[in-house]
């Protein structure tokens, strides 16, 4: 069994949502935190509010598309505390609609998916998770450390109608601990390093509570514990699969019991 305390935790998306909630979760077990994220305002929010509670936290303002911030991210938390143990890239977006959308009366298609609408959820969702793991990665094995890859995938992974982009990028995630736990083990390494995926339903972030009440009523009409995933018991799974070493390699769901319709 790892344990938290004095563990380092890298994770992206940290100035809100789930990625804060972490973070503040990493660092009340006695963790330190490397947050990163585009808005500068938010980072510096949640940072103080962290060193207000006698946490260890570094932040930087990173764009995770680009090298050169994924780099430079991971070589902050090893010139800050050392090492790395934790890798959580939460950094994501949603561009939600329709790939093609025909009129209800006329039938024929009047709007479609535009491009960089699909390319930027991909992009940010894919791509920036890809090189914020490599990039941890390689500084995870060249010195040493012991620990965890935690991606974030998502109950759209099994297809949710109007999110191709979206569901796309959250199915990679499902089938990328699968890949880098044989890579690693090919390597030996996979008893040291392990990775896996949390699967959220809906969690009661800001943005999902601030959404229209009547679609949020109907939502929560499907889920069987009747409520929101709060995202302190995100946080804590996350905790629970850092500790557990026998955990590697497939996705967790955390969603309360919710199942996607024929509708999606």
């Amino acid at each position: 069994m790892l344990e938290i305390k004095d563990a380092v935790a890298v994770i992206t998306g940290g100035a809100g949502g789930i990625g804060e909630e972490l973070a503040k979760y990493w660092v009340r077990q006695g963790g330190k935190v490397v947050l990163g994220d585009i808005s500068a305002e938010g980072l510096s929010r949640v940072e103080g509010e962290i060193k207000a509670i006698g946490g260890a936290v570094a932040t930087m303002v990173c764009d995770t598309t680009t090298e050169e911030d994924c780099g430079r991210l991971a070589d902050l938390a090893m010139e800050k505390f050392g090492g790395i143990n934790l890798v959580a890239p939460a950094a994501g977006i949603i561009r939600d609609g329709l790939m093609v959308a025909p009129d209800r009366e006329t039938g024929k298609v009047i709007k479609k998916m535009a491009l960089q609408q699909f390319q930027d959820v991909i992009h940010i969702n894919l791509t920036g998770v890809f090189l914020t793991v490599r990039e941890c990665a390689e500084r995870m094995i060249n010195h040493g450390c012991r620990g965890l890859i935690c991606l974030f995938s998502s109950t759209g992974s099994l297809g949710t109608a109007g999110q191709i982009n979206y569901s796309s990028t959250k199915a990679a995630m499902s089938v990328m601990p699968k890949v880098i736990t044989a890579e690693f083990f090919r390597r030996g390494l996979a008893d040291k390093i392990r990775c896996v995926a949390i699967a959220p339903g809906y969690v009661a972030t800001p943005m999902v509570k601030g959404m229209d009440q009547k679609a949020l009523g109907k939502i929560l009409g499907e889920v069987p514990i009747g409520r929101l995933v709060e995202p302190s018991e995100v946080a804590s799974l996350i905790g629970e699969l850092y500790r557990n070493e026998a955990l590697a390699g497939e996705t967790f769901f955390i969603h309360g019991g919710l199942r996607l319709g024929s509708r999606g």
